[in-house]
């Protein structure tokens, strides 16, 4: 006779696709991520070190990277705003551009998509203002 020594499983609930998302898999996160940016104007999706990047022309608005095994969706939020994401344990500073001012918020946990929505929508705004600028 066999034991069987996987942990039970839980139940499957709905997920809900406007605000909080049961745990999801790498592929769906960046499907909506996907959907999200790419509806904004001029948007375009590249690779850069292997990590799925939006960008508004030649510049970068929202990376979806694994570090440290961690799956994140990286913003820009601005020097002056990040100290307050960074009070929030889903947040860390985003290696190698976090002093420009970029966060990334941890997706391996329910996510809010409404939140997710506004932040690469600001993160947009800070670097197509930025670029229209010069």
């Amino acid at each position: 006779m066999e034991i069987d020594n996987a942990p039970p499983r839980t139940p499957v609930r709905p997920c809900s696709t406007l605000v909080y998302d049961c745990l999801m898999d790498d592929k769906k996160i960046l499907e909506k991520l996907r959907e999200i940016c790419l509806a904004l104007p001029k948007t375009s999706e590249t690779t850069t070190f292997g990590h799925p990047t939006f960008q508004v022309g030649t510049k970068t608005f929202t990376v979806l990277e694994t570090y440290k095994g961690v799956l994140s969706i990286c913003v820009k939020v601005g020097k002056k705003m990040q100290p307050v994401f960074l009070e929030d344990d889903r947040f860390y500073r985003t290696p190698y551009v976090g002093q420009h001012g970029w966060v990334s918020l941890r997706a391996n946990t329910k996510l809010n998509w409404i939140e997710i929505r506004d932040l690469v929508e600001g993160s947009y705004q800070l670097v197509h203002v930025k670029k229209r600028r010069r």
